[in-house]
């Protein structure tokens, strides 16, 4: 698309359709009267590595993109919401638990081909005393899985999350990404990772 053509969005101070125009070197829409630029920024979301009772709860997904598979509690940040409570909130709706959040796991960069690129917060955290886990109306089911004995994950990102959590020794130490290890499938992991025990399932 050249510059003289719209890029499919309008100028919110005068109507116009936007064009494509070259600034600090990225092609980006910009009006071409006046100094509004659109840009295209990443959104936020959260994932929590719940931990009870020496398992990690996941949820099973009753909605696409993944339905049918398994998958970390979380998701967006509301723009008014700090991303810890916005944790707490998605574990609420999600598993049916207050969560306690018990320390920062990682944050990490969620490349995107047909949407805006992701900013993802990762927490370790644990079930609130006396709760047990239940599927909100996002899951068909939840279930707490041994650390050695995770199932295929929904998205590479939680894969990433729990890749980083195995490596990460005790709450509060932040892991490093590494790229390779990262992406990897969890049956990918050193082989003290896995293993055929069953979960705890809960409706």
């Amino acid at each position: 698309m050249s510059s003289s053509q719209g890029a499919g969005h309008f100028c919110i101070n005068c109507g116009a359709a936007l064009v494509l125009r070259v600034v600090e070197g990225r092609e980006v829409e910009a009006c071409p009267n006046d100094s509004f630029i659109l840009w295209h920024d990443p959104k936020v979301a959260t994932a929590v590595v719940v931990e009870a009772d020496g398992g990690i709860v996941l949820g099973r997904r009753a909605i696409e993109p993944g339905y049918g598979l398994w998958c970390l509690p979380g998701g967006f940040v509301n723009a008014d919401e700090d991303p810890a409570a916005a944790a707490a909130r998605e574990c609420l709706e999600e598993i049916g638990s207050t969560v306690e959040l018990t320390g920062l796991l990682g944050i990490f960069h969620i490349a995107k081909t047909d949407a805006a690129s992701m900013i993802g917060i990762a927490y370790r955290g644990r079930l609130a005393a006396g709760v047990a886990p239940q599927a909100g109306a996002e899951m068909l089911e939840v279930a707490v899985f041994p650390a050695d004995s995770l199932p295929a994950m929904a998205f590479p990102s939680h894969r990433e999350v729990l890749a980083g959590y195995l490596r990460s020794p005790a709450p509060g130490v932040a892991w490093a990404l590494h790229r390779d290890a990262a992406m990897a499938p969890l049956e990918a992991l050193p082989s003290g990772t896995r293993g055929r025990r069953p979960p705890r399932r809960t409706q």
